[in-house]
């Protein structure tokens, strides 16, 4: 079981890096419309593992994203985990058309019109004070089967900073090169 979930987490590595969770926090009770109308929660999820991946269309890192949650769907089908997308601010056709449709996805699209949801994810400590919403963006959070978060990857500037920090020294050792 272990190794199972050290490679579900090695899977959700696509984009940022980890955000640590330092308490284990419970996962914000939620029920949204899918693209077919269908009401989802989180309540459908318990006694699974739950990986949610929070999107827009114009997002690219949520585009590049898209094919290998479908392929870690369907890996991990048959062994109690289930996928997801919460699309935020989009309207249902959009959606259908610039991510269901076009990377073929059998996983559900939730529909979250008003960022409401995503923006419950949010860590109180992120950085920028961006809308809650915005900050979640490409955002993969990992729920254990009680409901709990277990991981999350965020795209916020303190996962930025540190990538701007190894910028800037390899910029200054080049600078003192010439």
């Amino acid at each position: 079981m272990e190794r199972f979930i050290c490679l579900l987490v090695l899977s959700l590595a696509l984009v940022g890096d980890t955000f640590p969770q330092s308490n284990i926090v419970k996962a914000p009770d939620f029920q949204l419309v899918d693209l077919h109308g269908d009401i989802v929660s989180m309540q459908d999820y318990q006694g699974k593992y739950l990986v949610i991946h929070i999107a827009t269309t114009w997002c690219p890192y949520c585009n590049a994203e898209a094919p290998y949650l479908e392929e870690l769907y369907r890996e991990y089908l048959d062994k109690n985990v289930g996928v997801l997308i919460i699309d935020v601010r989009e309207p249902k056709e959009l959606i259908a058309s610039k991510l269901q449709d076009r990377f073929q996805l059998s996983f559900p699209i939730l529909l979250d019109s008003e960022g409401t949801v995503a923006a419950s994810f949010a860590p109180p400590e992120v950085l920028p004070e961006l809308a809650r919403d915005e900050i979640m963006l490409a955002s993969n959070i990992l729920v254990d089967p009680n409901g709990h978060i277990q991981y999350m990857s965020l795209l916020d500037t303190r996962n930025f900073d540190s990538k701007l920090i190894h910028i800037k020294e390899k910029l200054n050792e080049l600078l003192q090169e010439n």
